[in-house]
């Protein structure tokens, strides 16, 4: 049986306390700073390089031998793997789909047109072109990021929608359903921070998009917020940060 490993437990307010803190945020600090530098290059090297670097990084990190050609999922490949899908989990993507489709329905926005005596003002809303989707691999899979993230999209009218995902060996069956019940033919097996920068300057495979949405790690979350600008985000959404307030009343 394995052990369960204890919360750390910070006293606070008090100097422990203050120098506990002070040890974390300075050791996230000098993480951050290091991530950027890193993922800063990357993006450079594929702004300069374009495919070749792209790549290469999946190689390097991902340990897995891509061309342009085998970096895109075929449609068979997704059909095959949406296949494999249990039942239970089929109903369950079925089922959040029509739920979220139902709820952001509500949130189209349609503009207006205001009449005043010299003529006429408007706001007139429409699409993004193009948006970049990615779908966070590692060891948790998330089919609900496909539809949280793909979904809106779609009502909203967005004309291209590119999914990418790390690759991982066959594509995974809830993600395979799940982008082929939306209709997503577009998909590349490539992740981190160098699939970030493709789809934020574009390469000769892949076509640059108006925004990335989609949560990511640590390298994923730098390379969005340093592409900003060039490309819209949605936000520096990454792996979750837990901090449990509670005072002498609560047993830690």
């Amino acid at each position: 049986m394995s052990k369960i490993k204890k919360i750390p437990v910070i006293t606070y307010p008090g100097k422990a306390g203050d120098r506990q803190l002070q040890t974390i945020f300075t050791a996230r600090q000098s993480r951050d700073k290091e991530v950027s530098e890193k993922v800063e290059k990357i993006i450079d090297d594929i702004r300069e390089h374009g495919d070749e670097a792209l790549l290469e990084y999946t190689k390097k990190f991902d340990g897995v031998t891509l061309t342009q050609k085998t970096i895109r999922v075929s449609r068979e490949e997704l059909s095959q793997s949406a296949s494999r899908i249990k039942a239970e989990l089929k109903a369950a993507i079925n089922e959040a789909a029509k739920r979220i489709k139902t709820y952001h329905k509500k949130q189209v926005r349609s503009g207006f047109t205001i009449k005043t005596r010299e003529g006429k003002l408007s706001q007139i809303i429409r699409p993004l072109n193009r948006v970049g989707v990615y779908i966070p691999g590692g060891k948790t899979i998330y089919p609900s990021s496909v539809l949280m993230d793909i979904i809106p999209a779609q009502i909203a009218g967005v004309k291209e929608i590119v999914a990418v995902t790390p690759p991982r060996g066959e594509l995974d069956p809830g993600i395979a359903y799940a982008l082929s019940i939306l209709g997503i033919e577009e998909i590349y097996r490539c992740g981190g921070s160098q699939i970030v920068a493709a789809l934020a300057y574009g390469t000769k495979t892949i076509k640059r998009v108006d925004k990335i949405v989609g949560p990511g790690n640590q390298y994923v979350t730098a390379a969005k917020r340093l592409v900003f600008g060039a490309v819209d985000i949605d936000s520096l959404a990454g792996p979750s940060e837990v901090t449990i307030l509670a005072d002498s009343s609560v047993s830690p």
